[in-house]
């Protein structure tokens, strides 16, 4: 166990709390997005479920497409600036969004053209913060730094969900986009206030961008309990992605009561996930990626309780635990990569990790229709419940996953005035 009162005066330290609080903000606008976006193109004239589709895939195949190059990019450049560029081209997108809902004149080619800039906007911004938070907080204090920010995170996400609907129907989508437009831009400010000194950067030898995409899938297949974790999740995030954007849906519309009953799922998700957060800043395992391995097994239970009929109180219960274990898992793993992949590496390494865990989930949603109308959304739910189970059962095969361990801490002082990482500043 750990003190939270030493690890909390961490929020003293300015580079931190910009990060943080850039971060928050980044992630309450990034949940507002989706709603406006979502309703204002249905809201267009002649718009269709397709109109919709073929604008979020305009925006999701740019950032899978440019992920390893945003993994390059934050390798080579200050990674706050390179967070800077990605918050900034977000704000961009979506205020030019914005006013085209705004102003009527809503083309198809426009709209995708935004929403793709927007996917590469992430693709640039998200390797960056995995490796921009070693280079903010001395090593001890990566787990309560990673801890911190998820906390953020979520309360933004869930504040974003419900917010955002409200948001809608009282400004309308193009004010809303506006609105995340404006907290894309704040983020942006924030994060180019950290001056992160070039003393906190590796040098790296300079090649081409495939030499250091090769560079990075060395470090990358290297670690047997990376690449392992990384393969189970490219498997169980298909049965994920059935099960929580089809099948769930399907057997809450049926017999649980439709989109309240839904809702309350999610909202016991939610509650979860800031629980969790608050468990990690306590826990410090001596073999974190076993602990967060293990972690992932709870994770089939809503699914297992749905395929099971089971009474919507029940559901709910095992949504908070999958909210806990996935969010240990997340700060765990982050912390993990973060002591043991090199600095100059990080991001790439972080550009595969998300690329190989995120890659296959539209596969469980193209399949998820064709199962349920097959054999039933229940019994998909239990397939999905089983393939979650089985591939977190392989994982834990792995000598790599079972054996690392973390480095023992030194007990620090309780309180300083600074934190470590504020001092050379």
């Amino acid at each position: 166990m750990h003190s939270v009162r030493r690890d909390l005066v961490l929020l003293r330290d300015r580079r931190f709390a910009l990060l943080l609080a850039a971060r928050t903000i980044s992630v309450l606008g990034s949940s507002f997005a989706p709603v406006a976006l979502a309703f204002g193109v249905l809201a267009l004239p002649g718009a269709t479920p397709t109109t919709l589709s073929v604008v979020l895939t305009a925006e999701a195949l740019p950032m899978v497409a440019f992920m390893l190059v945003g993994g390059v990019i934050a390798d080579r450049l200050p990674r706050n600036r390179v967070m800077m560029v990605g918050e900034g081209l977000n704000a961009a997108a979506y205020c030019c969004l914005a006013v085209m809902m705004l102003t009527g004149w809503t083309p198809i080619p426009g709209l995708v053209t935004a929403a793709a800039v927007s996917g590469i906007a992430t693709a640039i911004f998200f390797p960056a913060l995995t490796g921009i938070v070693p280079d903010v907080v001395p090593a001890e204090r990566l787990q309560t730094a990673n801890a911190l920010l998820g906390l953020g995170t979520n309360i933004s996400r869930v504040a974003g969900l419900v917010l955002s609907g409200a948001a809608v129907v009282l400004i309308g989508a193009g004010w809303s986009l506006a609105v995340s437009g404006a907290m894309f831009a704040v983020a942006a400010t924030l994060v180019a206030a950290l001056r992160l000194t070039s003393a906190e950067r590796v040098a790296a030898e300079r090649h081409s961008v495939l030499g250091d995409l090769r560079d990075g899938w060395r470090e990358f297949s290297s670690r047997q309990w990376l690449w392992v974790v990384v393969a189970q999740f490219s498997i169980l995030v298909i049965a994920m992605q059935a099960a929580h954007g089809v099948l769930g849906p399907l057997v809450a519309k049926e017999s649980l009561g439709g989109a309240p009953a839904w809702s309350a799922v999610l909202a016991g998700e939610a509650v979860g996930m800031i629980a969790g957060i608050l468990v990690t800043l306590r826990l410090r395992p001596r073999r974190p990626i076993l602990v967060a391995t293990l972690l992932t097994l709870p994770t089939a239970l809503p699914y297992l309780l749905l395929g099971a009929a089971a009474p919507l109180w029940a559901v709910v219960a095992a949504a908070v635990v999958m909210g806990v274990c996935f969010d240990i898992f997340g700060v765990l793993w982050n912390t993990t990569m973060q002591r043991e992949v090199p600095p100059e590496a990080l991001s790439r390494v972080s550009s595969y990790d998300a690329l190989g865990s995120l890659m296959f989930g539209p596969v469980g949603l193209m399949l998820a229709g064709p199962a349920a109308i097959s054999i039933g959304p229940r019994p998909a739910l239990l397939g999905c419940a089983a393939i979650v189970a089985v591939v977190s059962l392989l994982a834990l095969l792995s000598p790599g996953v079972r054996n690392l361990r973390a480095p023992r801490e030194e007990p620090g002082p309780e309180a300083p005035d600074v934190a470590p990482a504020e001092a050379g500043a």
